[in-house]
């Protein structure tokens, strides 16, 4: 079966369940049956069904693409945030505490926060110019009014930093720090410019103008850490189920990548009791047992 015609069966299959993330409120007024699915291979390709043009918020999508720009630069990030799964809900204190501020993984909440101290001030521009140019896309920007709304309910991500804080491990001051975070959060990309954006992680760590963002074992870790911590405290269903790196956001939507091939979006702000997308996995799920493309 072609891509495309794969892509739109699954996109007539699959039925959006879940509800939209309302903690949020400029997320809470999402159309919760929307649909996309995209699908961006090696060689230049995009394949997409349902609404894989809309732009919606990424938000925790973008804990990916700041590691691996963290990375990029040293390692040195690893020294300050953990690569195990958490097994908590994803903006957990208890887990802190016991660790003494330094976060399970860099995909929960405190270990992006982290992350993006790590890469300091202006973070989220060097993020946009990172996704414009690795999309093709130089109109993706800031949603303002999610990241209005986000600042505004964001009392659990202040606690988690002053609580990193406390234990030494931030480097800037915490209100400078989670603007950074807040406004990556908020981006707004449509499945289309995530697929092609991701695709440096199908490609081994190699951008789409040849040059390398990271080394092959760099882009191996950031897949593996994808894996294993990606869906939340989900992480080991998805994998069972779907056998790719992949990474969800609140927002609805997930990416995954097959190495060597293709990188996947796709999007339906449904979401299950974990903050997965429930369209969206199993989306994922039909691909892989269509294609047998897994990392299994």
């Amino acid at each position: 079966m072609e891509l495309q015609q794969l892509v739109d069966r699954i996109a007539s299959e699959v039925t959006p369940g879940g509800a939209v993330a309302d903690y949020i409120p400029a997320l809470a007024r999402v159309d919760p049956h929307a649909f996309g699915l995209a699908v961006a291979t090696l060689d230049g390709e995009v394949f997409g069904a349902g609404r894989h043009e809309r732009p919606f918020s990424i938000q925790s999508i973008s804990k990916v693409f700041t590691l691996a720009l963290a990375l990029a630069e040293n390692d040195d990030v690893w020294t300050r945030v953990g690569r195990e799964p958490s097994g908590s809900p994803f903006n957990s204190l208890v887990q802190l505490e016991t660790e003494q501020g330094i976060p399970r993984n860099p995909f929960i909440n405190a270990g992006a926060v982290v992350v993006t101290d790590h890469l300091g001030l202006g973070a989220s521009d060097r993020l946009l110019e990172f996704l414009r140019r690795e999309s093709g896309n130089p109109g993706i920007g800031v949603d303002p009014e999610v990241a209005e709304s986000e600042l505004d309910h964001s009392d659990r991500n202040r606690a988690l930093a002053h609580f990193m804080a406390s234990y030494g491990n931030m480097r800037n001051p915490v209100d400078v720090v989670l603007r950074e975070y807040v406004r990556q959060c908020s981006i707004a990309m449509s499945c289309t410019d995530l697929a092609k954006a991701t695709l440096f992680l199908a490609r081994h760590g190699v951008r789409n103008d040849g040059t390398r963002l990271l080394g092959v074992s760099a882009a191996k870790r950031v897949n593996a850490v994808m894996l294993t911590c990606g869906t939340y405290d989900a992480a080991g269903q998805f994998a069972y189920r779907v056998g790719l790196p992949g990474k969800s956001g609140v927002g609805g939507g997930i990416i995954a990548v097959v190495p060597g091939r293709c990188a996947i979006c796709v999007w339906s702000p449904a979401l299950d009791a974990r903050g997965n997308s429930v369209a969206g996995v199993d989306a994922l799920d039909r691909f892989t047992t269509l294609t047998g493309w897994s990392v299994f």
